[in-house]
C-alpha cells in the first residue's frame, strides 16, 4: 500500500465583449476589470477539471505487540501497543528501564524513575527461592523478545504470567523488611469500579456576598 499525491484543477472560463483600439487595449482593460472583481468566475463558467498524480510515497508499517499490562491494584491485562519508543514510554507514564528478572524470553519495561517520582507500588519481583528481589512501582509491560527487539507474548507466556502478576499486592514494612499482602478480591473489585467511575466536578463555592 502506498499513499499518492493527486493534484486536482478545475478549469473556469467565461468570454467578455469590450470595445477597444486594439487587442493590448482589450486585453489591458479586462484584465484591470477583472483584478477590480467586475467579473468574479463562478461554477457556470466551469469548463472542466484535470487530475495529475504529482507525488507517490511509501507508507511507514505500524507494528503493534500484544503484551501484558499489569497496574497496581488491579488484575492484568492483555492489550496491543505499538513497538516504538514513545509508545511505550506513553504506557508507563515517562522514560522506560527494561529489566530480564526470569529466565522466559521476555522483560519488563517499566517507569525507571518510578520509585523516585512516588508512583504506586505494584508487584513484588522473587527469586527462584522464593525472596523478594524488588518491588516495581507504577504500571509495568510484560513483553516478549524476538532476535533483535521486543515482540508478542506467545498464547503460553501470556497465561504463566497473568496467572503470576493475577493478584494486586500491597505492602507492609516489618522492620527492616517489606512484607507483600494480596489484596483481596473484593477490595480488587471495588478499586476499578472506582478507577472507572469519572470525577465528580466539585461543587463552587458560595458567593462571599451572599453569605
Amino acid at each position: 500500500m502506498k499513499k499518492f499525491d493527486v493534484e486536482i484543477t478545475e478549469t473556469l472560463q467565461r468570454k467578455v465583449s469590450v470595445e477597444a483600439a486594439s487587442q493590448e487595449d482589450a486585453e489591458r482593460m479586462v484584465t484591470q476589470a477583472w483584478n477590480n472583481q467586475d467579473y468574479v468566475l463562478d461554477s457556470g463558467d466551469f469548463t472542466g477539471v484535470d487530475f495529475k498524480t504529482v507525488g507517490e510515497h511509501e507508507l511507514a508499517e505500524t507494528r503493534t505487540m500484544e503484551v501484558l499490562l499489569v497496574q497496581p491494584n488491579a488484575y492484568p491485562k492483555k492489550i496491543s501497543v505499538g513497538t516504538e519508543l514513545e509508545d511505550l514510554q506513553a504506557m508507563v507514564g515517562g522514560d522506560i528501564e527494561v529489566t530480564y528478572p526470569f529466565e522466559d524470553e521476555v522483560a519488563i519495561i517499566l517507569n525507571e524513575s518510578g520509585k523516585i517520582n512516588g508512583l504506586p507500588l505494584n508487584r513484588a519481583i522473587y527469586t527462584e527461592d522464593g525472596d523478594m528481589q524488588d518491588i516495581y512501582a507504577g504500571d509495568f509491560l510484560v513483553v516478549g523478545l524476538t532476535e533483535d527487539d521486543f515482540g508478542s507474548l506467545t498464547s503460553e507466556q501470556m497465561q504463566k504470567f497473568e496467572e503470576q502478576f493475577h493478584q494486586p499486592q500491597m505492602f507492609v514494612r516489618m522492620g527492616r523488611s517489606i512484607m507483600a499482602i494480596p489484596v483481596p478480591d473484593d477490595m480488587v473489585k471495588r478499586m476499578e469500579e472506582k478507577a472507572a467511575k469519572p470525577l465528580e466536578k466539585s461543587k463552587p463555592a458560595p458567593d462571599r456576598e451572599s453569605l
